[in-house]
């Protein structure tokens, strides 16, 4: 190694510390809050596969972070991976409980809503969110993939995985189509702040929602993803199951979280699950 090498390995753990760990416990784990339990660990494959295999004897409220994860899984079974410490890789356990089952399916999208609030508050970055799940930020006057989020099932509750680039440079993007939370000219990438952030969020936009017993208009949540959606106004291709594909102007998020395309035949179809790609409107190109 160079002293050269050496100067920059040095800045890059500067670039990047560990979180702080009883910080971030002192500052979230309270009586009467939802998070119960709050856990760091190095590296894993995926936090979200974590805690779903341990469901069964988890609280409510148990969130495990890492500090570098090698096999984080997007919709689809798309992998999410970076350097280590150079995002927040998490996941939430979550037991709605008397909320109707059938409106759980709102909880990856109040969880984007959730995640955009806080990232504006603690880093000053505008984040839109692409149905149903992604996290777009604006580098160069493009739109750009700066985060994910993934919800699956387990035991009695939900776990919910949040995946968020943050002091990413340029060439150590995955893609062309992604970005980070510094190159989107965030005023912090502390990851502390921005986890303290997110999950404050998180909790207040959950506490709302439980309260509605999951309703999404009454909450607000349903009218605060709508105004956050880059998806919506703009025509797209959506990739649906059993290889069938659609395409129209998405014109609404209806009472099921559901993404209502206007086809060219007049008719309006709500998707419920799919792999969205943005044709043109705001913003223009596809992403």
């Amino acid at each position: 190694m160079t002293p050269s090498d050496a100067s920059h390995s040095r800045w890059s753990d500067l670039d990047r510390p560990p979180l702080n760990v009883p910080a971030l416990r002192r500052g979230l784990l309270r009586p009467g809050g939802l998070w119960s339990s709050l856990d760091v660990v190095d590296t894993t494959g995926s936090t979200n596969s974590d805690l779903a295999r341990r469901a069964a004897g988890l609280t409510e409220g148990a969130v495990l972070v890492a500090e570098e994860q090698t096999a984080g899984r997007g919709r689809l079974d798309r992998t999410w991976s970076a350097p280590a410490r150079s995002g927040l890789f998490l996941s939430v356990y979550l037991t709605p409980g008397a909320v109707p089952a059938q409106r759980w399916g709102w909880l990856p999208l109040l969880t984007g809503v959730a995640v955009a609030a806080g990232l504006e508050r603690s880093a000053g970055v505008d984040t839109a969110l692409k149905w149903p799940n992604d996290l777009l930020v604006t580098v160069g006057g493009e739109e750009r993939k700066t985060g994910g989020i993934l919800a699956e099932r387990a035991g009695d509750g939900v776990v919910i995985g949040i995946g968020l680039n943050v002091s990413l440079r340029a060439d150590e993007l995955p893609a062309p189509t992604a970005a980070s939370l510094a190159l989107a000219g965030a005023v912090s990438t502390d990851r502390e702040t921005l986890l303290r952030g997110v999950l404050r969020s998180l909790e207040h936009w959950y506490g709302a929602w439980r309260a509605a017993d999951g309703d999404a208009a009454v909450s607000g949540l349903r009218e605060a993803y709508a105004a956050n959606c880059a998806t919506l106004g703009r025509t797209v291709r959506a990739q649906l199951p059993g290889d069938r594909t659609l395409t129209g102007e998405a014109v609404a998020i209806d009472g099921d979280g559901r993404l209502v395309l206007s086809t060219g035949d007049g008719l309006q179809e709500p998707v419920s699950a799919g792999d969205i790609v943005h044709l043109r409107g705001v913003g223009g190109g596809l992403t």
